[in-house]
């Protein structure tokens, strides 16, 4: 591929941005499938298919807090790679990319050791009861060996795209989901592994995706590669990898903590029959959610390459676009859920209670859902362009702020079980609105 093709500097704004988004969002929807293939065939276990579904719930902080981690050093490399790369530093570039492997195998080791020796007090803490912790249980005590691979995997694919590699990117995950979809019934039907086979399946096909990551940054195909002599860890280059990380740990660490308050608030108000309705609709939100973060993951390192090149039009031009297609986007998802309820919930469970109730929550819960577009459009650009305050204040003033209270206080004052799921569509209005607005003034009109 010639040089400039991989300068986002140049050519149409909008089909760099198309270019990077379309394989992210292809290789995210894939990602997904790991967990979500996981929960369908969990959910139509028979007999036990709904409280295993409500346990494999339990253990989504679990997973969002080895993401979040991943995040905090993924995310934050990529954003300064892709700046050093538009600037020519190509030196730099390589040293982000050595201290980012690093920082990810060391926090992998820390989180597998935590999460494995100390899963049961953590999922009684996480709002398991005495019969979903079983299947918890199981699910976790393997899930968490695949840390590392899940971490490299993860973290490391966004320097093939950086790169200018989206669809070597798209296929690190297109292999490892499509290892995880043949495994799966293998393992928990035909072997009656049951949630303990579809543990051993994501860890599997997690340790793929982390092969092939590392065989294309390690070989000759990738423009700047991992190297022994670039691991060495400055410390002011981890503190900004940090710094720019931070919003999107702050996003998946609150995430984390909503789900926490979620799970032990609907145990309270409404037992294992919401704890397992929640894990079905996060399920639904991760899918339709899929296409705008692509678009906004896409449009991160167009943003940076050029914001450190000086094209401030092609960063103002780039924001615009994002934003226009991410809600137009999320307008038609919304529309879709509303039309379709029952058939969204059915596909995780066929148990007639979950689908009846279920049904009714995801119309409340997905209220609004165009306005998310906002919170990601906001975010990507004061990540993009290296605003690493403002990203993690509206990641914290959206979940930890607005939601949690809400979670905390709505069931408390008539809206019982009902209000913890309001308590997102309220947050996605006033959070997402916040940050763009903030974001307009304080970076799109000084460009």
């Amino acid at each position: 591929m010639a040089a400039d093709e991989k300068d986002f500097s140049k050519g149409s704004v909008k089909g760099r941005i198309i270019a990077q988004a379309v394989p992210l969002t292809v290789a995210q929807v894939v990602q997904l499938l790991y967990n979500v293939v996981d929960r369908i065939y969990i959910g139509h276990l028979e007999g036990i298919g709904d409280v295993a579904l409500t346990g494999l719930g339990i253990t989504f902080p679990v997973i969002v807090l080895i993401a979040a981690f991943t995040s905090l050093f993924g995310s934050g490399g990529t954003a300064l790679f892709s700046i050093a790369r538009g600037k020519k530093d190509e030196e730099e570039a390589e040293s982000i990319l050595g201290n980012v492997f690093a920082l990810l195998s060391i926090s992998s080791v820390v989180l597998f050791l935590i999460c494995y020796f100390l899963r049961r007090p953590i999922l009684f803490l996480f709002g398991a009861s005495e019969l979903s912790v079983l299947y918890a249980d199981q699910y976790l005590q393997i899930y968490v060996f695949g840390t590392a691979f899940s971490m490299l995997a993860t973290g490391l694919n966004g320097y093939i795209n950086a790169q200018g590699f989206p669809r070597v990117g798209m296929l690190t995950t297109i292999l490892g989901a499509v290892i995880n979809i043949a495994l799966d019934p293998l393992f928990i039907f035909a072997f009656h592994m049951g949630v303990r086979g579809a543990a051993l399946a994501t860890v599997i096909s997690q340790g793929a995706s982390a092969l092939w990551v590392l065989r294309f940054l390690t070989g000759k195909k990738a423009i700047l590669r991992i190297k022994l002599s670039r691991m060495k860890l400055s410390g002011r280059r981890v503190k900004s990898i940090i710094a720019i990380g931070l919003p999107g740990f702050v996003m998946q660490g609150t995430n984390s903590l909503v789900q926490i308050v979620c799970n032990n608030q609907l145990q309270a108000w409404g037992g294992d029959l919401y704890v397992g309705i929640l894990t079905v609709l996060n399920s639904v939100r991760e899918i339709l959610s899929l296409p705008v973060m692509g678009i906004s993951n896409g449009a991160q390192p167009v943003l940076g390459f050029n914001y450190g090149a000086g094209k401030n039009s092609r960063v103002k031009e780039g924001i615009r676009f994002t934003a226009l297609l991410g809600i137009a986007y999320t307008m038609a998802a919304w529309i879709f859920v509303m039309l379709f309820p029952r058939q969204m919930v059915a596909i995780f469970s066929n148990d007639s209670q979950t689908i009846e109730i279920g049904s009714k929550m995801l119309n409340l819960y997905f209220f609004g859902f165009f306005f998310m577009a906002f919170q990601f459009v906001g975010q990507t650009a004061f990540q993009g362009l290296g605003k690493a305050k403002q990203a993690v204040f509206f990641s914290l003033f959206r979940k930890a702020l607005i939601v949690v209270p809400l979670t905390l206080l709505l069931p408390a004052i008539g809206f019982g079980v009902e209000g913890v799921f309001l308590a997102e569509p309220i947050s996605n209005a006033i959070g997402g609105l916040t940050c763009f607005v903030t974001m307009w003034i304080l970076i799109y009109r000084r460009l």
